[in-house]
This record gives structure tokens, sequence and C-alpha cells, in this order.
């Protein structure tokens, strides 16, 4: 069986991610979404609240599963015996970064490609840190976000309303 991983910080999970999500499971049987470290970013959810906000928000979907690991992707997919990793791209900005990222895991480890997917039309500039902003100063990013999350920012962001 084809399969393959999802890798990501995912702080918040948006609907940019369930897009290439739901896409890739037309080509892949099944997908591990890896909620994998965050190196230097300052995440807003515990490794262990966003996994548990993953599991909530993608219950429903079959074939979809999810885990965490704080090391190299490419050691995941090895001892997991995975073929395939999925990567999301919003803008032409990513690719460049993204296609490093794909090189150094091709070296890492050759059994392993990387697919790349283009976000939809409508959420190509989603991005986890520009929903936690937004929200944070008072916008409405319920179009970007599963209501879940959205409930769950409500709860860890207090909401900064400007002074007149």
């Amino acid at each position: 069986m084809r399969k393959a991983i999802y890798p990501g910080s995912f702080d918040p999970i948006t609907n940019g991610h369930l897009d290439i999500l739901d896409r890739s499971l037309t080509l892949f049987p099944e997908i591990t979404i890896v909620v994998a470290g965050t190196g230097r970013k300052n995440p807003l959810f515990s490794v262990d609240e966003r996994v548990a906000l993953i599991r909530e928000v993608t219950a429903g979907r079959t074939g979809v599963k999810v885990d965490q690991w704080p090391g190299l992707i490419m050691e995941y997919a090895r001892m997991h015996k995975i073929s395939a990793v999925i990567r999301g791209l919003r803008a032409a900005s990513d690719f460049e970064y993204e296609f490093m990222m794909a090189s150094m895991n091709k070296q890492l480890n050759p059994d392993v490609e990387t697919l790349f997917m283009m976000t939809a039309q409508n959420l190509y500039f989603v991005s986890s840190s520009i929903v936690k902003e937004l929200f944070h100063y008072g916008g409405d990013v319920s179009a970007y976000v599963p209501p879940v999350v959205y409930q769950r920012l409500s709860e860890k962001i207090p909401l900064r309303v400007p002074k007149k």
C-alpha cells in the first residue's frame, strides 16, 4: 500500500492544510499528518494540543492518521516505510525553501519522493502565522480555519482591540 506523510508544524491547522490533505487522499489511501518540531518558531499550541486538534478536525476522513515526531522527517519515513512526503505550496516564495528541503531529504532518504501541491486559489495567502496575527488583532479568520480551531484560538489568544 502506498503511504504518504504530510509533515508540518500545523500551529494551527488551517483550511489550506485541509485542502492539501483532501486532494492528497485521492492519490494515497493512507496519509499520516506528522506534527514535526517547530524549529525556530514560537508555537501557540503545544505539540499535544496540535495533535489533538488535528485528530478532531480530521476525524471524519478515511485513511488519515496523526502522529508527532521531534526528529528528521526522513528518519520517520524510513521507520514507517513511507514512500512519499506531501508539501503544500502557497506562493512562488515557498518554492525555493521547499525545493532545498526536498533536495536535502532526497540525500537523506533516496527512497522517498516529495510531492508538491498548490493550495487552492482562495486559500493561497493563508498561513498559520497570518491566521494567528489576524485573529489577535480582531480580524475574522472563520473562513480560513475549521470551527473547532476558531474556538481554540479564542481560548488562547487575547483579542487586542486598537485604542481610539
